[in-house]
């Protein structure tokens, strides 16, 4: 079992407290026994460098970033996503925007594709590590 540790300011839609504190982060959660179970593919850049064919002595496959698709199954979403439509863009908090792969989903297996990342707060504060 995990136990969080938190204290709950109601009235903090945005950002502060009637009691003057400042909000710095809002956590959303997902319950999981209702949840729906999906699969998100988080993309990134292509190739490791801006342009790979500006060196005329190596391939440009040699810049492929290995890293450039992570694919997370089984993810614990928002129920309505579940039955969810294509061409809909969806934000996924802290994570971006996404859509449907109309290709690759199945009925009550969706698929979700990033199409832009957020900027991340935390990555920029810790130099660049994923906390």
């Amino acid at each position: 079992m995990t136990e969080v540790y938190c204290e709950y300011y109601h009235a903090t839609r945005g950002g502060n407290t009637s009691e003057g504190t400042k909000v710095r982060g809002t956590i959303h959660w997902v319950c999981a026994k209702r949840a729906s179970r999906v699969t998100v593919r988080l993309y990134d850049r292509l190739f490791t460098v801006p342009n790979p064919m500006a060196d005329r002595q190596r391939e440009f496959t040699e810049f492929i970033n290995p890293d450039s698709l992570h694919i997370l199954e089984n993810c614990a979403a928002e129920p309505a996503l579940g039955g969810c439509s294509s061409g809909i863009n969806y934000q996924f908090e802290r994570k971006g925007y996404f859509v449907l792969d109309p290709e690759d989903s199945e009925p009550g297996a969706p698929v979700f594709n990033r199409t832009v990342s957020l900027r991340d707060s935390w990555t920029r504060r810790s130099g660049g590590k994923v906390l």
